[in-house]
């Protein structure tokens, strides 16, 4: 039997005018989500309101449905910024829990919430039928 030990978690923060990117290592599962979030929303909350959320995933080597948890929770509040989030570098792992729930494109597509000049929505914020 293998024993083997797993990667040290960490983050490396790159805050940058319009973008945050964050590298994540090693595991993102039930002992390391809890301070992923933590860090990235305090980053969010300090940046001027970036435009592009990147979350660098190069050297992530596992991630459990608290670590896919997680990344729905920092999805929240980059929308809640008016920021895209981008999940870049996906190793195989991320990739298979992202189809086997099917969130992948929940997690990336762009989100606009800034108003048109009249105060309402822009026009991609509509959703449903019918006319102002």
């Amino acid at each position: 039997m293998t024993n083997k030990t797993p990667a040290e978690f960490t983050l490396i923060i790159f805050p940058e005018p319009t973008t945050l990117t964050v590298r994540i290592s090693g595991e993102l599962d039930y002992d390391t989500s809890e301070d992923f979030v933590h860090v990235v929303v305090r980053h969010l909350a300090e940046h001027p309101r970036p435009h592009d959320v990147h979350l660098d995933f190069h050297e992530l080597t596992w991630i459990d449905s608290t670590g896919l948890s997680a990344l729905l929770m920092i999805h929240r509040h980059t929308r809640a910024a008016d920021a895209t989030l981008h999940l870049d570098n996906r190793p195989p792992v991320l990739d298979r829990i992202l189809l086997v729930t099917n969130v992948l494109d929940h997690l990336t597509t762009p989100h606009h919430t800034r108003a048109h000049p009249s105060g309402r929505p822009a026009n991609d914020d509509i959703t449903g039928t019918g006319s102002f």
